[in-house]
């Protein structure tokens, strides 16, 4: 297995793999209800056999060419996760997403860990264009998306039920010429 580091702090990028149901289980019970203010998952994986499931089809996403999952690590412990949620690599495009648990907000690590793979996915499979969705009202993951260099294309008014109410939409994205010249300006800047 390999990591991939993420800084001087010692987190790490990992794949995220099915035999890791358990530890997956523990991270998303610590983040259980943080994680879940927009993200569905703690609805999805609420037991050992959900978590294996959920990992499970991201190991055949990827085995499929058409997504990923890795885990975020930090002090040797998972907090989080990256994802390639779809990934269409014969019309360039992907999804990218997120989430953390509490106890790594505020570390950058989102940012790091997402760089990592949207690099992967611009240089290594030819992705040309990386789409970020986000509910409107996490202002964090907003963040996230202008830190990476990602524009605002547009707002999908209440497309998203989730626990019963209706939330807007945003899709964010980077085109692989804007991230080589983000990357490039982070090099000699």
């Amino acid at each position: 297995m390999y990591a991939i580091s993420l800084g001087d702090d010692g987190a790490e990028l990992r794949p995220l793999e099915p035999w890791r149901a358990e530890e997956f289980l523990a991270h998303i019970d610590r983040g259980r209800e943080f994680i879940g203010q927009h993200n569905a998952l703690p609805d999805v994986v609420t037991d050992l056999e959900s978590s294996r499931a959920f990992l499970q089809a991201y190991a055949e996403k990827a085995a499929a060419d058409a997504g990923r999952i890795h885990g975020i690590w930090a002090d040797g412990t998972l907090v989080g996760a990256v994802i390639f949620r779809t990934m269409d690599v014969a019309q360039g495009t992907a999804e990218a997403g997120c989430w953390l648990e509490p106890s790594a907000v505020g570390r950058g690590l989102v940012t790091r860990a997402v760089r990592v793979i949207i690099d992967w996915a611009v240089e290594e499979r030819g992705i040309h264009r990386v789409e970020w969705w986000v509910s409107a009202g996490n202002a964090p993951s907003i963040a996230v998306a202008r830190r990476l260099g990602m524009t605002r294309d547009g707002v999908l008014r209440e497309s998203y039920l989730y626990r019963g109410r209706r939330h807007d939409e945003e899709i964010w994205s980077v085109l692989a010429p804007q991230w080589r010249a983000g990357k490039r300006a982070r090099r000699t800047g």
